[in-house]
């Protein structure tokens, strides 16, 4: 493959390296160049552009991207794996069934060791999945690449890679252990933890006992018990193999294979067997639903993985949970047909301070006898959006007056003073959990309708590299709003300061999908006094 800069006469066929934007005419990067484009460039005084040319032998990216997925996963339905189509040379590999991913490290790292060109990402081994989690990324790096390479790496990529685990077992019994003047409360709160644990991966807890935190009590439980599983919480924590829940096992007849494990929260965890059926003995940690290393071995084990002793002794790097906040999966989305309208939160952002306005507030100065926020926000609850939350400042009330009778939620940004990433991060804590893209809304800008809103939230497409939709003006100018998937909100909640989402779009610029609008409307804001005469002067001719 060659790459560089090619007079306009010799670029046909050519794959454009950089995106192009001249009068009006806008080329993205990845395009291959035909009779067409060249004459539209050369009409605007265009002279050289910079391209790939594939030569003979050569396979484009993503021709190359498809053999190697392929490759990668050759039984990804049988193995419960979506193998995305590719584009700009990469292939997105998404679980199709919640479980356990299991994926061959020393394949991973053959194939990444045989060309710098050729790339590919995945989760931990052993990482639990749900159903649209995004297991993989390949990507090939330059626009084109050998095929003789690409027949290499196949051949180096043999069997199934990677593959997910589907749960095996259905139900599990747990036995709850009491001590002398232990709350009731405490109790519940146990089972609670454990029953959710257990429900996100589709096993129900039956039966449940309660018993005396004494080794006979605990081994006659277990020898009425006919579940695939036994969990054992103790009311007091196991500190020694000889303890109360690993020595009651061994009196039911049962064996242990291990007794803790380095993973905090989770040291005080054992695993052992009666009558071939697998027994856990949880951590006191296990009463919360926070992760813990309790997790790591259920979840295996629900999902028909061995769990031996060298299993859990290999788990100590990346086992300090303790500064792992709980998170959502950034990368996650939710498999849809695509004439299904996805599920959007707007997040109208109303918490400026009006500063250009010499004191006047520009959010309640009216359009048409109407206040700009409540105008803009109408619109928006018009929309296909499933919820509109308006995120004002704190002690706004003649901004919440304005949206008296509007079906929107109030957020207030407690810190708006720091800028727009405050009034981010409090309008993305409070959206629905069912959440699968966010719109972010400016309040002042008066030309953004209901039609632009649709036209956003109905182009989402995630599967398609279509995370980011943002308008452009027909001079090829960005504007707003911006609708940003599932798998940045991750990013979106930890910008800081007055940049809004500026840095986020700089760095997924692959997955951002402009929509061409025909107006300058997306770029028009009113903060200023200036600005706001220019506009109702215009709006009265």
């Amino acid at each position: 493959m060659r790459f560089g800069p090619v007079p306009l006469t010799d670029a046909l066929g050519g794959i454009l390296a950089h995106s192009l934007s001249y009068d009006g005419l806008v080329l993205r990067k990845g395009r291959v160049l035909g009779r067409d484009d060249l004459d539209a460039l050369d009409q605007r005084g265009v002279e050289t552009v910079t391209v790939a040319m594939l030569e003979v032998g050569d396979m484009h990216e993503d021709e190359a991207a498809a053999l190697l997925a392929a490759a990668l996963v050759p039984n990804g339905t049988t193995h419960h794996i979506l193998v995305e189509a590719p584009f700009t040379g990469r292939v997105n590999l998404f679980a199709k069934a919640q479980g356990v991913l299991d994926l061959d490290a020393r394949a991973v790292d053959v194939l990444n060791a045989i060309d710098p060109a050729i790339t590919l990402a995945t989760l931990p081994a052993m990482t639990r999945v749900a159903e649209g989690d995004m297991l993989a990324t390949l990507k090939i790096i330059p626009y084109g690449l050998s095929a003789a390479l690409v027949e290499q790496a196949c051949a180096t990529l043999a069997g199934d890679v990677l593959r997910i685990h589907r749960p095996v077992l259905e139900r599990a019994a747990l036995i709850l252990t009491r001590t002398p003047g232990m709350r009731e409360t405490l109790i519940d709160k146990g089972e609670a933890a454990v029953v959710g644990r257990l429900a996100a991966l589709g096993v129900t807890v039956n039966p449940v006992r309660v018993v005396p935190h004494e080794t006979k009590a605990v081994a006659n439980a277990l020898d009425t018990l006919d579940a695939p599983l036994t969990l054992i919480l103790g009311g007091a924590a196991t500190s020694d193999p000889q303890d109360v829940g690993p020595a009651a096992v061994r009196m039911a007849g049962g064996t242990i294979t291990r007794f803790g494990m380095p993973v905090d929260p989770g040291n005080l965890l054992f695993l052992g067997e009666h009558r071939a059926r697998p027994v856990i003995g949880l951590p006191g940690c296990a009463r919360s639903p926070a992760l813990n290393g309790a997790d790591w071995v259920l979840e295996r084990v629900i999902c028909g993985v061995p769990v031996q002793d060298a299993d859990i002794s290999g788990m100590g790097v990346g086992g300090l949970l303790k500064e792992i906040p709980t998170r959502p999966q950034p990368r996650a989305f939710t498999l849809r047909p695509k004439t299904e309208v996805p599920k959007v939160s707007v997040l109208l952002l109303a918490a400026g301070q009006s500063r250009r306005m010499g004191g006047e507030d520009k959010l309640t100065k009216a359009i048409g006898g109407v206040p700009l926020l409540r105008r803009q926000a109408q619109r928006a609850t018009e929309s296909l959006a499933q919820e509109v939350l308006v995120v004002l400042p704190p002690n706004a009330a003649a901004r919440a007056a304005t949206l008296d009778g509007l079906p929107v939620r109030q957020v207030t940004a407690n810190r708006a003073a720091e800028g727009m990433s405050a009034s981010l991060r409090a309008g993305l804590a409070e959206i629905s959990p069912q959440t699968d893209a966010v719109l972010v809304m400016l309040a002042d800008m008066p030309d953004v309708e209901t039609a632009l809103i649709d036209r956003l939230i109905t182009g989402y497409r995630p599967g398609e590299q279509a995370d980011i939709l943002r308008p452009v003006t027909p001079q090829g100018k960005p504007g707003h709003p911006v609708l940003f998937g599932q798998r940045f909100f991750g990013m979106l909640a930890e910008l800081s300061g007055d940049q809004g989402a500026r840095d986020v779009l700089r760095a997924a610029q692959e997955f951002v999908r402009d929509v061409p609008v025909s107006d300058d409307g997306p770029l028009i804001d009113l903060d200023t006094q200036e600005a706001w005469a220019a506009y109702l002067a215009k709006a009265d001719r």
